[in-house]
């Protein structure tokens, strides 16, 4: 608990990781040589760290008053982050194939946190960063060539899953997918011609062809697959370092974290908090005995729900009382993240933790105001949490930067893919993403096809309102339609006005399915 006052209380933060110096030692092929020229210290260079249960990575991570960037501080000698070649003054650009950079540092201290025992990361030398942050240069520019490998769900149809799967005679752990058009795996979003990396959160690495047969019929009629496009593997493979399923685009799987927002009422919030056993057989923290009327069923709340984060910090690995006491000490309102039963056994299945895949930020203290508010826009409990996103892009030589995906035969699209330094990343788009309009065009009861349209006539600059799936959730609970006057940077006494007096149809849907390359 002091790590979290630090986090909240003070402008310098550190995430320290102590080191065990026996770990890592026995994998030397993830280590790269540190380049002594000045050439070599402009580039980012990129580790894959591995520590075991009850160990750390050996390095401090810290925000600084006078210097930029998330900042390698305190390398321990000997420890995991040094052999591995992290140096003082580094600056993290990537986490697990995600950019940083412009995160705030609470988040990317949450995402290396969350990564567990293994977190790849991307750093460019702290003089180096100096001078491209007063040349003002995209550093996101830096990070092209690669782009995440994707974690996938297929259920099997009478057809099957959809995929085939080939590989050169006697080699193990090369295997290709060829995928079939509007078959389960395409509408899981697997990519044809990816390699193959994990099934069900194992390695396929040793497997040989009959091997990884047998293991997909054994599969029933769920698979999970780790798969990566043949550029960027060949890109992590150039760099020495393993791709794990904590970098993976989760975009398309069918569960997700919930994000719930409660002011607490004359009876309390309305629910119980308990210390349970986990799918994964460590203890966590899980909702129930919800009060029908009362806050948290009005937040949608449900029992068995287990505790991810309190006001965007995660709770993972804490004790009973510890979490009872952040939920206290936000007073008369508190923001939970929670996931259900089948999501919680689902990630425990695969070894990862919910906390990866999402993008949980940290609410505002004192009165419920979310971000880009007025005070003549509702709030409490009857307001929407979050803010809808106008994003201007402008085309590069490989588009715009990302895919669009659908869920099968329904209307309306959400955004997936989005390239590192493609105009998508830069304009703000982020993975999950749902497309609003396109040109000042409400898109949503348009076909994948006629969404796909509109941005191929856009020519070389496109504008799009986007709010991420959880938020417009929580405007259609409340009939209220997303418009772009409520976009962050928008017209305030408009967003009152629009938010106030629209109405919407249907409740969202689960989004997976078709996907076209920009």
């Amino acid at each position: 608990m002091k790590q979290k006052e630090g986090l909240e209380d003070t402008k310098e933060l550190t995430l320290k990781f102590e080191f065990n110096p026996k770990d890592g030692i026995d994998n030397p092929a993830l280590s790269l040589a540190e380049d002594s020229d000045t050439e070599g210290a402009e580039k980012p260079r990129f580790y894959l760290l591995t520590k075991g249960d009850g160990e750390s990575f050996g390095f401090c991570l810290r925000e600084e008053v006078r210097n930029k960037g998330h900042i390698i501080r305190q390398v321990t000698c000997g420890g995991m982050a040094q052999r591995r070649g992290l140096q003082d003054g580094d600056r993290i650009l990537e986490v697990n194939g995600e950019y940083v950079d412009n995160m705030e540092h609470f988040r990317v201290v949450q995402k290396i946190k969350a990564s567990g025992n293994q977190v790849a990361v991307a750093v460019l030398d702290g003089n180096a960063y100096e001078v491209a942050k007063a040349l003002d240069k995209n550093l996101a520019e830096l990070l092209q060539g690669h782009t995440r490998p994707q974690l996938c769900h297929v259920v099997k149809d009478k057809s099957g899953f959809g995929f085939s799967v080939s590989a050169p005679e006697g080699v193990k752990g090369t295997f290709r997918l060829s995928v079939t058009s509007d078959s389960p795996a395409d509408k899981a979003g697997v990519p044809s011609d990816s390699w193959l990396l994990e099934l069900n959160g194992a390695s396929v690495r040793n497997c040989t062809y009959a091997q990884l047969t047998r293991k997909l019929k054994q599969s029933g009629s769920k698979v999970t697959l780790l798969v990566i496009d043949a550029k960027s593997e060949e890109f992590y493979r150039q760099q020495g370092v393993k791709v794990i399923a904590a970098m993976a685009d989760a975009t398309t799987l069918p569960f997700k974290a919930r994000k719930l927002h409660m002011v607490k009422g004359p009876d309390g919030y309305g629910f119980l908090l308990k210390e349970e056993k986990c799918s994964s057989g460590t203890m966590g923290q899980f909702l129930s005995e919800v009060d029908t009327g009362l806050p948290a069923d009005r937040a949608g709340m449900r029992d068995g729900d287990r505790l991810l984060a309190v006001n965007g910090e995660g709770v993972e690995g804490l004790c009973h009382q510890e979490v009872v006491d952040m939920i206290r000490a936000g007073g008369n309102q508190v923001t939970l993240l929670v996931i259900d039963p089948d999501g919680d056994k689902f990630y425990s299945s695969i070894g990862l933790s919910p906390l990866l895949f999402c993008e949980d930020g940290r609410p505002s203290s004192g009165t419920l105001t979310t971000p880009g508010s007025h005070p003549s826009m509702p709030q409490g409990n009857g307001a929407p949490v979050g803010t809808p996103h106008l994003c201007h892009l402008d085309m590069g030589p490989e588009g715009y930067g990302f895919q669009l995906q659908t869920v099968t035969d329904k209307p309306g699209v959400f955004i997936t893919q989005v390239a590192t330094g493609g105009g998508g990343k830069r304009a703000g788009l982020k993975e999950g993403d749902v497309v609003i309009e396109v040109n000042g065009r409400n898109v949503e009861q348009e076909s994948y096809e006629e969404v796909l349209g509109k941005i191929k006539e856009s020519g070389q600059q496109l504008t799009l309102l986007v709010v991420e799936q959880e938020e417009l959730r929580s405007y259609r609970e409340m009939d209220l339609a997303v418009t772009a006057d409520m976009a962050e940077g928008g017209n305030v006494a408009a967003r009152a006005e629009a938010l106030l007096g629209s109405r919407q149809g249907p409740r969202c849907e689960e989004w997976k399915g078709l996907s076209q390359s920009f």
